[in-house]
């Protein structure tokens, strides 16, 4: 589905609850989940809402439906939040974390080696860095915090 009119329609429809059970499926630790299984992780009243979303996501194409009526990941896509996300294992983390924890890593370095002697530019390093951090990690913790669960 890379076509730009398919992604505009995938992101149209993907909000609240569907995109709460496609976030399910992408973090699942088992291929293939039932509706009962969906509706419990996720604290749906019944589980026709679990087979309404899950069945939103099988005519958006996003997933299939076995014979023994489970549903799997057959694409993944990155609209809305989920593009300031990367898949981790079965974890979705937000993408400014790498970018936090190596400048952080960096500047730890900086300080371990160089260590503070007084100079300006140290000064200037230390300063625009961790300024660097601050704002790397607060966008992390803003991302983290939008994620739908």
């Amino acid at each position: 589905m890379s076509d730009v009119s398919d992604l505009a329609l995938i992101e149209s429809k993907m909000r609240g609850k569907t995109l709460l059970v496609y976030w399910y499926l992408l973090g699942s630790s088992s291929p293939r989940v039932g509706v009962r299984e969906v509706q419990r992780s996720l604290g749906f009243s019944s589980p026709s809402v679990a087979a309404h979303h899950l069945n939103k996501l099988l005519d958006l194409g996003l997933v299939d439906k076995s014979t023994a009526g489970e549903y799997f990941l057959v694409e993944e896509v990155d609209v809305g939040i989920l593009r300031f996300f990367t898949r981790l294992g079965r974890f979705l983390v937000p993408r400014y974390l790498f970018y936090s924890v190596l400048l952080t890593t960096m500047m730890i370095i900086y300080l371990i080696f160089c260590g503070w002697h007084g100079y300006i530019p140290n000064l200037f390093a230390l300063i625009f860095s961790s300024i660097a951090c601050v704002i790397l990690w607060l966008e992390t913790l803003k991302l983290w915090r939008q994620r739908p669960f």
